[in-house]
C-alpha cells in the first residue's frame, strides 16, 4: 500500500511540474477554398478538367480497358462531351486522387497471412511450422 501511495504521489509531482510547460492551443478560421488548396481539392476550369479527361481517353491502356469492357471508344469520347462543367471537374478530381496501380490482392493476403498465423499461436490451426501454439 505504501508503495502504490508513493508511486502515485511522484506521478502525480512529476505531471504538475510538467502542466507549466503546456503551450495553449490557438484556433483560427480558415475559408474552405484554402482548404482545398491545401488538399489539392481545388476546383479545376473546366476546360482543363474536359483536356484531363480527354488525355486519360487518349491513353493506350484506358482504351483497351474500355474495350475489354465492351465500351466503344466513341461512345465514351461523345458521353464525356456531354458532361456538365460541374460533372467533368468531378470526374478530373477523380481522376487526380485514384491510387495508380492500387489493387486490394495485397491487402487481401496480408489479412489471410496474419489471421492463420494468429490462429497458429492460439493452437487453433497448424498451417506454419515455424510457430508454437499457447496451448
Amino acid at each position: 500500500m505504501r508503495f502504490a501511495h508513493r508511486t502515485f504521489t511522484l506521478l502525480l509531482a512529476s505531471s504538475l511540474s510538467f502542466a507549466g510547460f503546456m503551450q495553449p492551443a490557438q484556433a483560427a478560421g480558415i475559408a474552405a477554398e484554402a482548404v482545398a488548396v491545401d488538399e489539392g481539392l481545388a476546383l479545376r476550369p473546366a476546360a482543363d478538367a474536359r483536356a484531363l479527361i480527354d488525355a486519360s481517353l487518349a491513353r493506350a491502356d484506358v482504351q483497351a480497358g474500355l474495350q475489354a469492357r465492351g465500351v466503344d471508344l466513341d461512345q465514351a469520347r461523345a458521353r464525356v462531351a456531354a458532361l456538365s462543367d460541374a460533372e467533368a471537374q468531378q470526374l478530373a478530381r477523380t481522376i487526380d486522387s485514384a491510387p495508380a496501380g492500387a489493387s486490394d490482392l495485397v491487402g487481401v493476403l496480408v489479412f489471410i497471412f496474419v489471421l492463420l498465423l494468429v490462429t497458429d499461436i492460439l493452437g487453433l490451426t497448424k498451417v506454419f511450422p515455424f510457430t508454437r501454439s499457447v496451448r
